[in-house]
C-alpha cells in the first residue's frame, strides 16, 4: 500500500498472527512517514477487546518510522475454520510541527473539508502453529511460522519469565520480519 505519494506507508500489509488457544500472539506494524511533514497516527480496530494496539496513537517525524505492536489477547477458543473477520484501519493526517501525541486535538481523524485524513485498511490472517490442524493447515504455514512455532516452544518450556519472553518473542517476531523484507524485490 505504500506509495511516494501517500504520507505513510505500512508494512506488512495484513496482520498475521500466529493462533493457539490461552495464548498471547504478536504482530509489529512498521509505520514509515514519506514526507516533509509531521504525521499523526491513530489505529481502529473491528474488535478493541481482542486486541491490544500499542502505541494506538502517535507522530512520526518527517522521513522517519516507528513500530506498532498489536497483540491478539488470549483466545479461549478457535475461530471458525480459523477464519478471521476482524480488520484494522490506520489513519493518518497532517499535524504541526513539534506536536506532541498527547497535544493532537480530540477531531484530528475526523472527515472534514478542511484536512486530509489517509486510511489504511489491515486484515487479520490468523495461521495455525506446526504440529496442528490438519495436512492443509502445516502445508499452508510459512517457513517463518514453523521457526517461530519451534522458538517459542523452546521459551515456553524454559523458565524464563513472562516479560523476558514477551522480549524474546517480539525479537523473533522482527527477526523474521526482517528476513521477510530482504526476500521481497
Amino acid at each position: 500500500m505504500g506509495g511516494s505519494s501517500q504520507l505513510i506507508s505500512v508494512h506488512p500489509e495484513e496482520l498475521r498472527f500466529q493462533f493457539e488457544l490461552e495464548k498471547q500472539s504478536y504482530c509489529d506494524l512498521k509505520v514509515a512517514n514519506n514526507s516533509e511533514h509531521h504525521v499523526a497516527f491513530k489505529v481502529k480496530t473491528t474488535s478493541p477487546k481482542k486486541y491490544f494496539v500499542r502505541p494506538n496513537t502517535g507522530v512520526v517525524q518527517p522521513w522517519d518510522s516507528c513500530v506498532i505492536t498489536v497483540t491478539l489477547q488470549a483466545q479461549r477458543e478457535y475461530p471458525p475454520d480459523m477464519q478471521c473477520k476482524d480488520k484494522f484501519l490506520l489513519q493518518s493526517t497532517i499535524v504541526p510541527p513539534n506536536t506532541d501525541v498527547d497535544e493532537i486535538p480530540q477531531d484530528a481523524f475526523n472527515k472534514d473539508g478542511e484536512k486530509t485524513i489517509e486510511e489504511f485498511k489491515l486484515r487479520v490472517v490468523y495461521t495455525s502453529p506446526a504440529g496442528h490442524g490438519n495436512s492443509e493447515d502445516e502445508s499452508s504455514l510459512t517457513v517463518s511460522s514453523k521457526q517461530s512455532h519451534s522458538n517459542n516452544h523452546i521459551l515456553r518450556n524454559s523458565s524464563i519469565d513472562d516479560s523476558l519472553q514477551r522480549c524474546l518473542e517480539r525479537a523473533i517476531l522482527y527477526q523474521q520480519w526482517t528476513r521477510q523484507q530482504l526476500i521481497q524485490p
